[in-house]
């Protein structure tokens, strides 16, 4: 790809981070609008995590295939492709009759999302080349994120209360479509120059392990234990064949060898545990607001904006303290930030006082602000440029499993202790072991935060580029260049 100037490069950030909103923002706007499409559609808790873990999980399914696909028959070609399979997907959302037809048409959105955001961090990648710039870009992409939490409480609790919950998708609409007219002017193409070849049994082995293991977790307070137990060994031999299989590939779906690197792993455990904590706590939050406390959807959204307000600043300076100073501050930062959080929900009830739950509500913002530059950073630093689709597509993947494990598994452990009768009485204390699972991730999130990002976890990472044949030259802050 030539080397594109200044302005230019800018440009292309921004339409990366326009695909970016929309999904992110579709995220947040969807939480806030669970209760009013339980009550429309009368979804049980299960129904509601599907809403949610149907998107997710094709998402987290499909994003290896994307990545590399758009390495080997052109980035730009994928990402238009993934603009406007999202919005047409977004559309159907807004005129599904039942509950059944708007989860069907959440995994058509979800084949469009798979398209879009590690390829666009592919584009990003490709285009950002020197890396402390590159570390800033990833920041500012990092810092969308915040903006979609702060935007979407309060865009979808105003749409909610004014239109309906359908009304939360048709704002994909204009920016999917802006996006695409800007991509075709502006964004220039851009492919690996030998990209792998098409994994199809890796990829069917991907998609039964964590189908079998959401399905299994979600189902499980109704479902029984046999049908529980016969999902389990399905998700542990698509595992096992992964785990076989895939080392014997010349060029594998995901290419084990990369694990090898402390740095590389870690990125991946935090992601999943990282995102796993962010989609408990906004189910649980929305749920609480609005169906203890009797919020509308805007208010519910208006006490959450301080979760997003400091997500939306700490990304940003976060992503610069990676650029200058390595993973590692941000990491710890985050680490003890979330587990804080979940603390005080789960010992000491803070939505049960108005004072405590905001400072959960800013300490956990605080924590998921700085976590997500350095988990895009490492992931992508650790592997080729050439691979940069699927190294995005990782640090993605990774991602999505989180959320759709934290919905599934929280949401789980709501089911079993409260039924949609019961909300008001006994919330706070069936929400209880959910909260701790979440302060569980952010403990996560610290301690693998502090064992994959000092000097031993670098030596892993030049040994691992060795073996891979990509032998790598760092700056000072640990940063591939």
């Amino acid at each position: 790809m030539p080397e594109l100037s200044h302005r230019r490069r800018m440009l292309v950030l921004a339409i990366c981070c326009m695909s970016l909103l929309i999904v992110s923002l579709d995220n947040t706007v969807l939480n806030v609008a669970l209760p009013s499409m339980q009550r429309e559609l009368h979804a049980s808790v299960s129904g509601l995590q599907w809403t949610i873990d149907a998107y997710t999980l094709v998402l987290a399914s499909l994003l290896m295939l994307a990545g590399s696909t758009a390495d080997r028959i052109g980035r730009r070609r994928v990402f238009k492709a993934g603009l406007v399979v999202f919005t047409l997907g977004s559309l159907l959302c807004s005129i599904a009759p039942n509950l059944e037809s708007l989860i069907v048409f959440r995994m058509v959105q979800a084949v469009g999302g798979s398209m879009l955001n590690p390829v666009a961090m592919s584009i990003i990648t490709n285009t950002f080349t020197e890396p402390r710039e590159r570390a800033r870009a990833i920041g500012v992409w990092g810092g969308v994120v915040g903006i979609s939490m702060a935007a979407g409480p309060l865009v979808g609790g105003l749409l909610v209360d004014s239109v309906g919950w359908r009304s939360i998708f048709w704002i994909n609409l204009p920016v999917g479509l802006a996006a695409l007219l800007l991509t075709l002017r502006y964004v220039p193409e851009s492919r690996a120059p030998r990209a792998r070849r098409p994994d199809p049994v890796g990829q069917l082995l991907v998609i039964a392990l964590l189908g079998s293991l959401t399905y299994g977790i979600i189902e499980a307070p109704t479902s029984g234990a046999v049908k529980t137990i016969a999902l389990g060994v399905v998700a542990l031999a698509a595992l096992l064949g992964l785990l076989r299989y895939e080392p014997r590939r010349a060029e594998p779906l995901i290419d084990l060898r990369f694990f090898r690197s402390a740095p590389f792993s870690g990125a991946t455990v935090i992601a999943i545990s990282a995102f796993a904590a962010l989609s408990g706590f906004l189910f649980l939050s929305t749920l609480y607001l609005q169906n203890v406390r009797g919020l509308d959807a805007l208010h519910a959204g208006l006490w959450m904006l301080p979760m997003a307000a400091m997500t939306l600043v700490c990304a940003p300076l976060s992503g610069r303290l990676v650029g200058s100073r390595g993973p590692r501050f941000s990491l710890l930062v985050a680490g003890v930030a979330m587990t804080a959080s979940g603390v005080l929900f789960a010992a000491f009830e803070a939505e049960t006082s108005n004072v405590t739950l905001v400072i959960g509500y800013v300490l956990f913002g605080l924590g998921f602000g700085f976590v997500n530059a350095p988990i895009t950073n490492t992931a992508v630093s650790g592997m080729p440029r050439d691979q940069a689709g699927v190294a995005s597509a990782v640090a993605s993947t990774s991602r999505q499993i989180g959320g759709t494990l934290g919905v599934a598994v929280v949401g789980a452990v709501l089911a079993s202790g409260v039924d949609a009768s019961a909300y008001r009485e006994f919330f706070v204390s069936a929400a209880r072991p959910g909260w701790w699972i979440i302060t569980g991730c952010g403990l996560a999130v610290l301690v693998v935060g502090a064992l994959t990002s000092g000097r031993w976890a670098r030596r892993t990472a030049e040994r691992a580029a060795e073996r891979l044949g990509t032998p790598e030259v760092k700056d000072a802050a640990g940063v591939r260049v």
